[in-house]
């Protein structure tokens, strides 16, 4: 019985509920819009998860203990920009560029946790500040120009197909780090840590949990992790630009909040993200190559990401009311 019990819990969750919307949608798009179902389409998904997954993950933590950061595309901007102005300079060893970038993400970073955690700022406020703070640097640093002479075997080597299939590679180094996230969310006392964060701050302080230094550290690993996904969509896209991963943070957070995850904290799975990502990226490609305009694909991000907050406070509401109506045996 308690096996089955579990198994209902399992097939009614949300992260069920998105991983058959998915198989839902492909089969839909396959059979009503021509492409869906070719290689070609499935690259280009996944390289637009890519950056989105490399954010979501940290970032998910960060939402689970009731705090946000919507500074992670300005993040990824500037990153860009410094890495186009050091390749100006004639700095050409890439994983050089590589450390100084994730240093500067993990930086940035750090200075949204310092604000949060040292003067108990609400995080909210002091991302969306920082968003633009991090945005006007990238323009300082390079203005308008565009930085696009990288050499073609790191351009091509970021997007390179793993080989035999035209998934690029970039895609088990998301797996890899997806899993070490979710082992650490799901399966460690810090994960337990970040569950009651988010259900209760205070009473997680009083339990031993080191509230202030651990949303401190989560902030500092989205700032490394929005910067990595800056040295991959400047090598995507063989430029860096200041406006690069512009509105990028709406992205994110609606795979988020999609993937169940409470916007006030305390609640939500990893692989519920990662199949909101697959799913809006899906969704995204599917609606461009039946030609549906840029502004109507921003108007169904949008109306998802409010059906991310309504959807699953509504599906908890309908389980909780068939729990109370289900006859109790003696």
């Amino acid at each position: 019985m308690k096996r089955q019990a579990r198994t209902r819990a399992i097939l009614g969750s949300w992260d069920a509920v998105l991983l058959i919307a998915v198989v839902a949608v492909v089969l839909v798009g396959a059979l009503a819009i021509e492409g869906v179902a070719s290689p070609r389409f499935w690259r280009f998904v996944t390289l637009e998860a890519i950056p989105i997954a490399l954010i979501a993950l940290p970032m998910t933590l960060i939402v689970i203990t009731g705090e946000i950061d919507l500074s992670v595309a300005s993040i990824l901007g500037l990153t860009c920009t410094v890495m186009g102005q050091m390749w100006l300079w004639g700095i050409t060893s890439l994983p050089l560029l590589l450390a100084v970038c994730l240093l500067l993400g993990a930086l940035l970073g750090a200075v949204n946790g310092l604000f949060v955690t040292a003067f108990g700022l609400p995080s909210l406020a002091v991302t969306i500040g920082t968003l633009a703070l991090y945005r006007g640097l990238a323009y300082v640093v390079l203005g308008d120009r565009a930085v696009a002479d990288y050499p073609p075997e790191w351009t091509m080597g970021a997007i390179a197909p793993i080989p035999g299939l035209t998934i690029p590679w970039m895609i088990t180094v998301v797996a890899v780090l997806a899993v070490v996230f979710g082992v650490v969310l799901h399966a460690t006392p810090i994960g337990r840590g970040l569950y009651a964060m988010g259900n209760n701050a205070e009473a997680a302080r009083f339990t031993g949990i080191s509230v202030l230094r651990t949303k401190f550290w989560l902030f500092v690993a989205t700032g490394a992790m929005s910067s990595l996904a800056g040295v991959f969509w400047t090598l995507r896209f063989a430029s860096a630009r200041a406006d690069n991963g512009n509105g990028l943070e709406l992205a994110v957070v609606a795979a988020i909040l999609l993937g169940g995850v409470s916007i006030f904290g305390g609640r939500g799975r990893l692989i519920g993200v990662i199949a909101a990502v697959i799913l809006l990226g899906i969704l995204r490609n599917a609606l461009q190559l039946a030609y549906v305009p840029a502004n109507t694909l921003t108007i169904i991000t949008g109306s998802l990401l409010i059906v991310s907050v309504v959807g699953p406070n509504v599906a908890g509401m309908v389980r909780d009311r068939l729990r109370r109506r289900r006859p109790t045996t003696p």
